[in-house]
């Protein structure tokens, strides 16, 4: 076995595809396939098995895909004691996270003291909540957030550190009658029109809810995934929309408020996902802290 292989062979369980092993990698699919071939060779037992049109690890192959995620955290501990803080310092974090996120945090890491985190080189990923995870093949440091109700973070691929909830609420315009209530109950809200995000993501699973107690349909005229635009809307129109309690205030018109939704706790989790080796680093740890810091200062003003 050789490391490459068996980083490929984690890839491949956590990314999900040989297509998009090769993108994370920046090599062909087929050299994937040339090392999977290799590293198969050692072994009597399939490692890799089809399944439709997808090449995908068989039981066998996930216990070793388990054990290079070991082999990398360990590697990356011996480099970590072998590197001085200050060499660790230099080295980029690359960060990713969600649009209202980043929205949020990245500039108010940038603007830290100078020398008080190493460089951060900043993404922003606009996928759906199961795509989160395959992102810490790339990043560093991957900002997400997921809603309750759904399937927890694979936790024996990843390491999750929880960092917030934030509740999703009614955005309405001031004038609009519905404001001069504290709460609104899905009752109240159902038959005006809505601006929500795509399918798959918060705000409309949380108007399917809502739809699925009031016991109607609801009337969705905008879907818009970026928070500001659907509030910009909000502004314009007489529709409502769902935003996020935190990351969505700052960019709101001073003509629209936010309500809760009486009866119903929607809000998703945010969380901070990394590969377990990176941790080893002091230098992560320090931009960690800071992240915490800054989106705790978030939720508290």
């Amino acid at each position: 076995m050789e490391l490459h292989q068996l980083r490929i062979l984690r890839e491949l369980a956590d990314l999900g595809s040989v297509n998009a092993v090769a993108k994370a990698l920046f090599v062909s699919p087929s050299a994937v396939s040339q090392h999977l071939t290799q590293l198969q060779r050692g072994f009597s037992v399939p490692l890799t098995q089809k399944d439709g049109r997808r090449l995908v690890l068989t039981s066998e192959g996930k216990l070793l895909a388990s054990a290079a995620a070991s082999v990398a955290s360990t590697l990356a501990e011996a480099s970590a004691q072998i590197r001085t803080a200050e060499q660790d310092r230099d080295v980029p974090i690359h960060i990713a996270g969600f649009h209202s996120i980043g929205q949020t945090v990245f500039a108010q890491l940038l603007a830290l003291p100078t020398g008080s985190l190493p460089p951060l080189r900043f993404s922003d990923e606009d996928v759906s909540q199961q795509d989160f995870p395959a992102l810490t093949s790339s990043y560093d440091l991957v900002l997400a957030h997921r809603m309750p109700h759904t399937a927890p973070w694979p936790k024996d691929r990843i390491t999750v550190i929880p960092l917030a909830f934030e509740p999703l609420d009614i955005a309405i315009h001031k004038e609009n009658p519905l404001a001069e209530f504290e709460q609104l109950t899905p009752e109240q809200v159902i038959d005006e029109r809505w601006v929500v995000s795509r399918s798959g993501y918060s705000p409309a699973d949380v108007l399917e809810t809502i739809a699925a107690l009031a016991g109607k349909a609801p009337t969705i005229e905008h879907r818009v995934n970026d928070y500001a635009t659907a509030g910009a809307l909000v502004a314009a129109s007489n529709c409502l929309g769902i935003l996020p309690r935190y990351t969505a205030r700052n960019t709101l018109d001073d003509s629209v408020t936010l309500r809760p939704i009486k009866g119903l706790n929607s809000g998703r989790q945010i969380d901070l996902l990394l590969r377990a080796e990176h941790l080893h680093r002091s230098a992560i740890k320090d931009v960690i802290e800071a992240i915490r810091t800054q989106v705790q200062r978030l939720i508290t003003v």
